[in-house]
């Protein structure tokens, strides 16, 4: 973020200790370091509920994706559960109808000519 050297600390030390004198220094110096520390745990905090709400986000993104392929996974298997019945209702129209046919002709009365020997009797 900042790019301070040693020699960059050691000028503002000394200007501290010039301006603030050396009795309040030790405690001026205390107070900063407390605040900074405060102000590093924020910023991770901050990081850290940004990286989440990424995290989230994208986790959302899936979740949606997933449930379009879901979606499109039943439906192709409906349409063709669909097609199926179809189909298998047709072949089974198609059996009973022949079926049907068979009894009406078995149903018929034959006419067969009488072979002479049973005519005589």
């Amino acid at each position: 973020m900042f790019d301070i050297g040693f020699s960059e600390l050691l000028v503002i030390g000394v200007v501290a200790l010039v301006v603030i004198g050396p009795e309040r220094l030790p405690r001026v110096a205390r107070t900063l370091g407390h605040l900074a520390g405060r102000l590093q745990r924020y910023v991770t905090e901050v990081k850290a509920d940004i990286n989440r709400e990424m995290e989230l986000e994208d986790l959302k993104k899936m979740r949606d994706q997933l449930q379009q392929s879901a979606t499109s996974f039943e439906s192709s298997v409906r349409s063709e559960l669909s097609k199926t019945e179809t189909e298998l209702n047709q072949s089974v129209q198609s059996v009973v109808e022949s079926a049907k046919v068979e009894d009406k002709s078995a149903a018929e009365p034959r006419t067969e000519e009488r072979k002479p020997e049973e005519a005589k009797s």
